[in-house]
């Protein structure tokens, strides 16, 4: 398929060793229902079949825009993908997340009609490395609210959901190195000194949260570069306010680890609820730590539930 005129809507993907989800990620761009959009991606210096997968698709859709080279960092590539973006409206997407049909159509239609909104997002539904659906994340739909979620530390505007514009993001200095491992939320507290920020109270994009774990060092630099941009902000606004976050925990390799990981996602699929998902992490607590009583409860539970 091809557009003959300037596209409406650019979609950036950055793919750094993808080749697992990508076909399903560029596929549910390639079947939005809303069709004036060009989709950039850019191939990260991967060593995997990305780069192969990219240019399958790239030869069977003219809308997508292929840049490969040297590995260059996330940061990086989308400011570059920004910088040749052709349209004033920038869609987010990741290489192993899945974007529901109608996403594109009703971003575009909410900033077109929200001239005072400079970014939007959407609530998430977070599925796992096996693409089964776990639970659905709510967030708060209104400008002050995620501004003052943003000011003490959090981030209710989830990267891979937004639609921005571009005039906007460029006017603040795009994404800074500097904030790698908070790039986004760094963003997303400049744009939103310019403008509104919201989300659509629907579910629009499939979130994969995978089972692997987050090194120790990485997760400190995350939550030194979001307390750094937070303080930033308070001295550019004039502000005073409370760090409250604190750093998400993440799975490491041992077994307790991996354990409470399995929790969390069975609670959360038992009260989505995804019955089958739900044994399936509740039997993975079970297999790990088989002596703790709550795995075998949360099992039970499940089995029985309607």
């Amino acid at each position: 398929m091809s557009i003959d005129h300037k596209p409406l809507v650019s979609v950036v993907m950055a793919v750094f060793n993808g080749g697992s989800y990508l076909p399903e990620a560029i596929e549910s761009i390639l079947n939005q229902t809303y069709k004036e959009f060009e989709f950039i991606i850019i191939n990260d210096g991967s060593t995997d079949d990305s780069e192969k997968i990219i240019n399958h698709y790239k030869n069977t859709d003219s809308r997508i825009r292929v840049i490969s080279r040297e590995n260059k960092g996330l940061v990086n590539s989308l400011n570059e993908g920004i910088a040749i973006a052709q349209s004033e409206f920038i869609a987010r997407m990741d290489a192993d997340d899945v974007s529901l049909p109608e996403r594109l159509s009703i971003q575009y239609d909410f900033l077109s009609k929200s001239k005072e909104v400079v970014c939007v997002g959407s609530d998430p539904i977070i599925i796992d490395d096996d693409g089964d659906e776990i639970t659905r994340l709510f967030t708060p739909p209104d400008n002050d609210r995620i501004q003052e979620l943003l000011l003490s530390g959090h981030c209710p505007l989830e990267h891979p959901t937004v639609m921005f514009r571009k005039s906007i993001a460029n006017s603040a200095g795009n994404y800074r190195k500097e904030f790698e491992m908070a790039e986004d939320y760094d963003l997303w507290l400049r744009i939103g000194e310019i403008g509104k920020l919201a989300n659509i109270s629907l579910p629009l994009l499939k979130y994969r949260y995978l089972n692997t774990s987050i090194s120790a060092k990485n997760q400190t630099r995350q939550g030194l570069a979001t307390r750094k941009s937070c303080e930033e902000a308070w001295i550019r606004r004039g502000v005073i306010r409370v760090y409250t976050a604190t750093n998400e925990w993440r799975q490491s390799d041992d077994i307790t680890s991996k354990y409470q990981f399995s929790m969390k996602f069975g609670w959360w699929a038992h009260k989505y609820p995804n019955k089958s998902a739900a044994i399936k992490y509740a039997k993975r607590a079970i297999r790990l730590i088989p002596w703790r009583i709550d795995g075998w409860k949360l099992l039970l539970l499940t089995l029985i539930k309607n």
